[in-house]
């Protein structure tokens, strides 16, 4: 079965309700410019979790930054920068979600470079936009990066109207979901959520 991650967290009820449904990850930004930034809420946002893995999104961060926010007690680091392999090396690719701005093409060396990291990401690039850009990308790119066996989270532009689609054509590790299931920038919309969880249930195992 596809996993499912929600991004862009930023309240407890939000929190309780999607770990009503199968989300096996939880999203938290880590990342200033963003109108979906924790901060120092992080760690309180955190103990609410109970079911899903926790990834905290950093943006070329310091050694530093990430290893506060693993000691907050988050399970994955998601890179959704510039970092290097190197960097990557250095925290642990177990650890890492590695995240890469899609234009009209892939570099799969870049992709081939990061091919220890827990899983890869797939993002719409938008100029100075890290994520929640609501836009799509060609999902035929991601269905040949798949094919070449890498293990890849679909994000960008997705939401319950085109998410069987997107699965079906890209056969992804997971799906991202963050603009697509929300009200307004960092409160979700329960309703749309319903309705994913409700088209997910007509996937085959």
């Amino acid at each position: 079965m596809v996993k499912v991650k929600i991004c862009g967290i930023t309240n407890k009820e939000d929190i309780e309700f999607l770990e009503k449904f199968s989300v096996n990850y939880l999203g938290f930004i880590m990342y200033p410019p963003s109108p979906r930034f924790v901060g120092d809420r992080l760690g309180e946002l955190l103990g609410f979790v109970k079911k899903a893995l926790k990834v905290a999104v950093l943006v070329n961060p310091t050694f530093e930054e990430v290893k506060k926010v693993l000691d907050l007690g988050v399970d994955l680091i998601q890179l959704h920068g510039n970092e290097t392999p190197d960097f990557g090396k250095r925290i642990g690719f177990e650890r890492i979600i590695k995240a890469f701005r899609v234009r009209d093409k892939i570099n799969f060396q870049e992709l081939e470079a990061w091919k220890e990291a827990k899983a890869l990401l797939l993002d719409t690039y938008l100029e100075g936009v890290f994520g929640g850009t609501g836009k799509a990308f060609n999902w035929e790119l991601a269905r040949e990066a798949v094919k070449k066996g890498f293990k890849i989270f679909l994000a960008g532009g997705l939401k319950p109207e085109n998410i069987l689609e997107a699965i079906e054509i890209v056969k992804p590790y997971g799906i991202d979901l963050s603009s697509g299931v929300e009200e307004y920038p960092g409160k979700k919309d329960h309703r749309k959520i319903e309705e994913l969880f409700e088209r997910l249930s007509k996937l085959k195992d």
